[in-house]
């Protein structure tokens, strides 16, 4: 198993297979609407921005499975990005990353990368950076700044 062979559905409800992420850099993040962390937001948008062009993606996965911080419909979230964070990176459909009908694409990030913690999500905005051959190389935990894992970043785009 490795990243690519998985797919989710975009706000759009375009399913997408993470082939079309293939030969990039990726940043897997769960995300929340009405979270402390949710400002995370604006430093995830100025990452992407700043490295889009060299073969770096985010990709976005609501989640309301702590403290029910996004509730809203998938409709709902995806404009609360755009209008209060700016947020062009991909977004996709509400997922859960923890529990029996956690996301497979979850289930293998959480596999190949265990926390100090254990193997379950423990919050919003925890990321995983992916390497450009699908391998999952880091996981950060939730209170880590998006801004502070620039040189991961990178150093992953150099190779």
């Amino acid at each position: 198993m490795n990243f690519y062979q998985f797919s989710a559905k975009k706000m759009n409800t375009q399913e997408v297979s993470m082939k079309e992420y293939s030969g990039k850099v990726v940043l897997v993040v769960n995300t929340a609407s009405k979270c402390g962390l949710t400002p995370q937001f604006k430093d995830l948008e100025i990452l992407y921005q700043e490295y889009k062009d060299r073969g770096f993606e985010i990709l976005g996965f609501p989640c309301n499975q702590f403290a029910k911080q996004d509730s809203g419909s998938n409709d709902e979230i995806h404009q609360f990005c755009q209008l209060n964070y700016g947020v062009t990176f991909n977004m996709f459909e509400k997922i859960d990353v923890n529990g029996e009908n956690a996301h497979p694409l979850y289930k293998y990030l959480k596999e190949q990368s265990k926390s100090i913690l254990g193997k379950e999500i423990k919050w919003n905005f925890t990321k995983f950076l992916i390497d450009d051959n699908g391998n999952v190389i880091k996981r950060y935990a939730p209170t880590v700044s998006p801004l502070k894992i620039k040189s991961d970043i990178e150093e992953l785009l150099k190779k």
